[in-house]
C-alpha cells in the first residue's frame, strides 16, 4: 500500500529529486515548490515567480543544501536551508526547460528544453560552455557517473545521443525509429503508428549503462564503448508510454513508470551481463529481437521474457495514475519509491532488498 504524502502542494506534482542527506524535493504546477522529511511532513514551501510549473529539480552533488528548480526558461538556484527568494537565476534557454542534470563534480548544469536546445551552464562562471541541440523537443538529459564531461541526451525527435562537452556535436546518434524499422518485420508495420518518441533516460552508477523509456511502452537498454554505445537490450515494459526510468544504486535495477499507471521494478543484470557481448551473441540478439517485434501486441511481453529471462518485473505497483516522476529514497533503513503523478499528492511505496 502507498503512503501519501500530503500538504506540501494544491497542484499536479511534476517532478521530484533526493538530497544525498535524503531531503525530498518536489516540484509543481504553478510554481509551487517543496521540501519533505524522510517521514513524509511537508518542512518547507515557496511559491517561484510567475507562478511558472515547475518542471525539474535536482540536488547539487556535492553541496545538498544546492537545489536547482526549473520554471518556464528560468533555473533558480535555491539554499533549502533556507527556502526562500532564489540566490542565483539563470535564464539561458528560450523555450520551457523539460530536465536538468548536474554533473558529479557540481561544476556543470544542464538544462533540456522544447526547442530541442540543452544549454550547459559553467557554474563558476556562471556563463553557457556549451549549447547542443536536438531537432525537436529535448525531454531528457543526464550526465555520466565519474565522467564530467560526457552526458547523454534523448527526445521527441526519437534520437538518443552521447555527447563529450569539448565537442559541439555528439559522439554517437541512435534513431530509434530507424532501428526498429532495421528490424521490422510485414507484421510489425502497425507498430509504427505509435513511435518511439524518448521521454526519459537513466545512467546506471557504473556510467557505462543507460536505459531509455519512450512511447512506445519500450525500455531499451544501451551500452556505452569509446565513443558509441550499443543496444544491450530491449523489452515491452508497458502498454502505454512510457514517461519515466531510474536506475537505482544496485547494479543494474531499473524502475520504470508509465502513462498506464503502472510503476515496475527491473532485474537488468542478468541480461546485460558485465562483460562486453560478442559481435555473434550481439547479431543473435538482434534478430531475437526482430522476431519477438513481429508478434501481437499482447504477447510481446512473454516473448521479451522468454529471449531475456532475468527482464521480468521484480515488483509490480498499480498505482493508479499516470507517472510524473519516479524518485528513490532511504527513510529509517528502508527504501521507497517516491511517485508524482496528476495528483498534489506524492506516493510512497516500499522496495524489496537486494
Amino acid at each position: 500500500m502507498a503512503a501519501k504524502w500530503n500538504g506540501g502542494h494544491s497542484c499536479s506534482v511534476l517532478c521530484l529529486n533526493v538530497s544525498a542527506e535524503g531531503l525530498v524535493a518536489s516540484g509543481a504546477e504553478r510554481g509551487e515548490l517543496a521540501l519533505w522529511d524522510g517521514g513524509g511532513s511537508p518542512v518547507a514551501q515557496l511559491r517561484l515567480p510567475q507562478a511558472e510549473d515547475v518542471t525539474s529539480v535536482v540536488f547539487s552533488a556535492r553541496r545538498p543544501s544546492a537545489l536547482y528548480a526549473s520554471h518556464g526558461e528560468t533555473v533558480s538556484v535555491l539554499d533549502v536551508r533556507s527556502l526562500r527568494e532564489p540566490l542565483q537565476r539563470f535564464r539561458v534557454n528560450e523555450e520551457e526547460i523539460n530536465c536538468l542534470a548536474v554533473n558529479d563534480t557540481d561544476g556543470l548544469l544542464a538544462a533540456a528544453d522544447d526547442s530541442g536546445a540543452i544549454k550547459v551552464v559553467d557554474l563558476e562562471s556562471k556563463k553557457v560552455s556549451r549549447s547542443l541541440r536536438h531537432s525537436n523537443i529535448c525531454s531528457s538529459v543526464a550526465f555520466r557517473p565519474q565522467r564530467p564531461q560526457s552526458l547523454v541526451s534523448c527526445g521527441l525527435d526519437m534520437q538518443v545521443m552521447l555527447w563529450n562537452l569539448q565537442k559541439a556535436r555528439p559522439l554517437w546518434t541512435v534513431n530509434l525509429q530507424e532501428r526498429d524499422r532495421e528490424e521490422e518485420s510485414p507484421q510489425s508495420a502497425g507498430q509504427l503508428f505509435n513511435p518511439p518518441l524518448a521521454h526519459s533516460l537513466s545512467v546506471a552508477s557504473c556510467g557505462n549503462i543507460f536505459g531509455c523509456g519512450a512511447q512506445d511502452g519500450k525500455v531499451r537498454i544501451f551500452r556505452v564503448t569509446g565513443v558509441r554505445f550499443e543496444r544491450e537490450l530491449e523489452f515491452q515494459a508497458h502498454s502505454l508510454g512510457v514517461s519515466q526510468v531510474l536506475f537505482l544504486p544496485e547494479a543494474y535495477w531499473l524502475l520504470s513508470g508509465g502513462n498506464d499507471g503502472k510503476v515496475l521494478l527491473w532485474d537488468v543484470s542478468g541480461s546485460i551481463g558485465k562483460q562486453q557481448k560478442s559481435p555473434a551473441k550481439s547479431l543473435h540478439r538482434r534478430k531475437a529481437q526482430a522476431a519477438a517485434s513481429s508478434r501481437k501486441d499482447g504477447k510481446l511481453n512473454k516473448v521479451a521474457s522468454d529471449e531475456h529471462p532475468g527482464v521480468v518485473p521484480k515488483l509490480s505497483i498499480e498505482h493508479g495514475e499516470k507517472v510524473n516522476w519516479l524518485s528513490c529514497a532511504e527513510i529509517k533503513g528502508s527504501r521507497i519509491v517516491l511517485v508524482a503523478d496528476q495528483t498534489s499528492s506524492v506516493s510512497a511505496y516500499p522496495l524489496p532488498e537486494p
